[in-house]
């Protein structure tokens, strides 16, 4: 709202109206906080499908890993799928074991460590992968406040200006720049509170599949080593 506009009373105060006759700075304010709200939404619903699919994966895969089935048979029905979380992790070992195999490298610690070695770039390529644009829903969830709060700042002062500008206290020349201040305290906290929500349990469950995934990791390394041993 400008100072100079305020000699004709608000006639509405419907949330469009407010962003209309906001002042360009907290105009861009409000736009960037949607933005911000919108783009969190958008990572919130891809991070929910992609958690449920992977921890579905996981238990498809843990249930046949565990039924006794040959591991080369299931490499084989693997191998040529787009794998994620465990079966990644395992397909990456069993890539490895067979390709050692295939160029007669020695079998003993080498080997095992060289397993280790592609369990875990696997496993935290995995991790990058539920963990990827988290932070910036941790960003939004921090700053959110802060950029409306900036908005509810300039609103007053306008608000303020206003009262210099017509010489009245009247409330129909104070209420538009408050109520467009307050508006954009309430879109700060609308972009803020999901974001901080969804990081939280986000991080929560990340970390508890990037658990499973090294978990897998330890106790397959401890068969392939058993297999070594077995060999030697």
């Amino acid at each position: 709202m400008n100072p100079v506009d305020v000699a004709a009373p608000v006639s509405e105060v419907s949330l469009i109206a407010l962003f209309i006759q906001a002042h360009i700075v907290v105009k861009l304010v409000m736009i960037g906080l949607l933005a911000a709200s919108i783009w969190s939404w958008a990572i919130i619903f891809d991070k929910v499908l992609l958690y449920r699919r992977t921890v579905r994966q996981m238990d498809r895969f843990e249930k046949v890993f565990w039924s006794g089935h040959s591991l080369d048979d299931l490499y084989k029905t693997l191998q040529s799928r787009a794998n994620a979380g465990l079966s990644a992790v395992f397909v990456a070992a069993m890539r490895e074991w067979k390709r050692s195999h295939e160029t007669g490298a020695a079998l003993g610690p080498g080997l095992q460590m060289r397993i280790e070695k592609v369990m875990d770039v696997t496993a935290n390529r995995e991790a990058d992968r539920l963990e990827s644009r988290l932070l910036f829903l941790a960003t939004v969830g921090s700053t959110a406040p802060f950029v409306g709060l900036f908005g509810t700042v300039w609103g007053i002062m306008t608000s303020f200006q206003s009262i210099a500008a017509s010489k009245s206290t009247n409330l129909t020349v104070v209420a538009p720049g408050i109520a467009e201040a307050l508006f954009a305290t309430a879109l700060g906290l609308l972009a803020a509170i999901p974001a901080v929500v969804a990081y939280n349990r986000f991080s929560g469950q990340a970390g508890r599949l990037v658990g499973r995934m090294d978990s897998f990791a330890d106790e397959f390394s401890a068969i392939l080593s058993r297999q070594l041993d077995e060999r030697n």
